[in-house]
């Protein structure tokens, strides 16, 4: 028979088993930036209904497996650039993001690698299922995201603007898909990457002296924090400018019409 002592250490160990394998878990998840693809995916489908899908109805847009799969391809291809992301700023991060890394830790970096295989692969064979330019457009896509974290990050002015655009690209693509090509969308393109662009130099002004200890050229590195603060307001500005243009050169109205006039 099991003795007290013996179930009491076997009840204690399963107990620290699952702890551990949760922590793995979440720590996936943090380091392939499950929450920021999880946004990602909502925006992508309420922008691609409401603004991008102007002729399907509700039941043809459910049911178009194409746009799904799309989705489904750019998903994995956040989770796939997250993990390599921060593969590449595991050290800045500890610096940065203690308490993740932390947690990122119960997971060897190999595990990660074959992580990022994995996604990156499943992502471009369900993309060549669904057309040859959609397997192209995300070859494109995970080819960036990876040079991005390998040498562009490091470069001033690039980094921002190639960050920018990667957040964006999916967006391109459901607008490509669906041939939605008017001065609306155009100009909500230009305040949504403007905003975008005023965040990330915002960001980098927070991780000044962290960014200079490892070698990232960031804007607030190169210049100093009176002229990168000129930058950031001057931005702020020509966002507000396209903004009323938005609200004085097109349709939108309701909830859409508040935004631009707020923004």
């Amino acid at each position: 028979m099991i003795s007290e002592k013996e179930s009491f250490q076997q009840k204690n160990y399963i107990q620290k088993s699952l702890l551990y394998r949760l922590s793995q878990f979440v720590g996936f998840l943090l380091g392939a930036r499950f929450f920021v693809a999880a946004l990602l995916t909502f925006a992508l489908y309420v922008s691609t209904f409401f603004l991008f899908n102007q002729e399907e109805s509700f039941r043809k847009f459910v049911f178009d497996f194409k746009v799904h799969g799309i989705i489904f391809c750019t998903v994995l291809s956040i989770l796939a650039g997250g993990i390599i992301n921060q593969f590449y700023d595991l050290e800045k991060d500890h610096l940065v993001k203690p308490f993740r890394t932390r947690i990122q830790r119960f997971i060897k970096q190999k595990y990660f690698l074959y992580f990022y295989l994995i996604l990156t692969v499943i992502s471009l064979g369900v993309a060549s299922f669904i057309s040859h330019r959609v397997l192209i457009f995300f070859i494109v896509y995970q080819f960036f995201m990876w040079f991005y974290s390998h040498k562009l990050s490091r470069i001033l002015v690039i980094n921002n603007l190639t960050f920018v655009s990667l957040t964006l690209y999916p967006f391109f693509g459901m607008m490509v898909y669906y041939e939605t090509f008017s001065i609306k969308i155009f100009l909500m393109a230009i305040f949504l990457f403007l905003v975008l662009l005023c965040v990330d130099i915002v960001k980098d002004m927070l991780t000044k002296s962290v960014d200079k200890t490892f070698g990232y050229i960031t804007i607030p590195n190169f210049f100093n924090v009176k002229k990168t603060n000129t930058i950031v307001i001057s931005l702020f500005i020509i966002t507000m400018a396209v903004s009323m243009k938005i609200v004085t050169r097109t349709d939108i109205s309701g909830s859409m019409y508040n935004y631009f006039v707020a923004g």
